[in-house]
């Protein structure tokens, strides 16, 4: 049996997301026992073509179904638009109709993650509607708990339903320090309610 991990799935447009995404993998990672294993997906075209190589040229590599399937848990991120996550991630969990049909990720936990360009751009909406598909497919959600002191210290990103960065127009802020303090509680917080779960 292969040993179990967490899929941190995500897509990213010009960074913030993906940085985020690093972050909560070295919290998945900081006990020690659980492999964070980066995948990305790739963007969706609106004219109907192919626009993305087979291969991403940089960064993790694209997301099977294979590697959805066999997580112990997950976190997934996305910049947010309109409040909602990109379409390219939705047009991705759109395809998991299998998954659901065999209850593949019953029971399993889960997270969501966040960039906006403005403070009230839907980083909460964003992380909820994340959340519904994989409700849906039976999977246990997992927020950020208040005793995170970041979580009211932050004046940027940070809510109870999982991490948010305010990335500013063209993603040109940097993560803080109260950011990146809630994204690898986050990583952790999953990290561990995964081998709970597992065991």
């Amino acid at each position: 049996m292969n040993d179990p991990y967490v899929l941190v799935l995500y897509y990213s447009h010009y960074g913030a997301t993906r940085n985020m995404a690093q972050l909560i993998s070295r919290g998945v990672e900081q006990e020690g026992k659980l492999e964070a294993r980066l995948r990305t997906v790739p963007t969706v075209s609106s004219t109907n073509e192919a626009s993305e190589p087979l291969v991403p040229e940089n960064g993790p590599v694209y997301c099977s179904e294979d590697d959805l399937r066999d997580c112990a848990g997950l976190a997934l991120g996305s910049p947010t638009r309109f409040g909602n996550m990109a379409g390219a991630l939705k047009h991705f969990l759109d395809g998991t109709g299998a998954l659901w049909a065999s209850g593949s990720l019953i029971n399993k936990p889960f997270a969501t993650f966040t960039s906006t360009s403005s403070m009230h751009g839907g980083q909460e909406t964003t992380l909820l509607t994340m959340a519904i598909p994989m409700l849906h497919h039976g999977m246990i959600y997992c927020g950020i708990p208040y005793s995170e002191a970041a979580l009211t210290a932050t004046s940027t990103g940070g809510t109870p339903y999982g991490a948010s960065h305010l990335a500013g127009s063209g993603s040109k802020n940097q993560i803080s320090d109260e950011e990146k303090g809630l994204c690898i509680a986050l990583g952790k917080r999953l990290g561990t309610l995964t081998l709970k779960l597992e065991s």
